[in-house]
This record gives structure tokens, C-alpha cells and sequence, in this order.
């Protein structure tokens, strides 16, 4: 079984990284995923939080989780009214 070595956001490329002992990278693109789960600037900002600040947590939430129910939950907003 191979064993998670380290976790991090890549800015050069846009990428959560993820490096096992086996030697394998898994590499999530952070603007696709944002072009599919989010729909607004809201939704983009509690992804963006996730990716520089635990990008463990984002991971495993792309690659196990719903990331449109997570948004869902956890965006607030209210859209401006005249």
C-alpha cells in the first residue's frame, strides 16, 4: 500500500500535489476544478481558502467528496438589491 508523503499547492502550475512512496504524483488542477464546482466568486473563494491553507483537506475533497454539496453548505451569500 502506498503512503502519502506530502501535500502541497503547486502556484507554478495551479496544482494540489500529492507525492506517495511509491514514487507516484497525483496532480488536481485547481482551475478546472474551480470551471466546474463553482459557480460564483463566493463559491471560488472557499475552494481558494482550502488550496492555501489545507490543501490536504482539498484533496480529499475533490478525490472522496461532493465538492457542490461542500459549497453548497458552506457558501454564504446574498446577491446585491437595489
Amino acid at each position: 500500500m502506498k503512503k502519502l508523503i506530502s501535500c502541497a499547492f503547486n502556484i507554478d502550475t495551479a496544482c494540489v500535489e500529492l507525492h506517495f512512496t511509491d514514487g507516484s504524483i497525483y496532480s488536481i488542477n485547481c482551475t478546472a476544478v474551480e470551471n466546474e464546482a463553482a459557480d460564483n466568486r463566493f463559491q471560488r473563494s472557499e475552494l481558494d481558502y482550502l488550496i492555501y491553507n489545507d490543501p490536504l483537506a482539498y484533496a480529499d475533497l475533490i478525490l472522496n467528496g461532493n465538492p457542490e454539496a461542500f459549497l453548497n453548505a458552506v457558501t454564504e451569500y446574498k446577491p446585491y438589491e437595489n
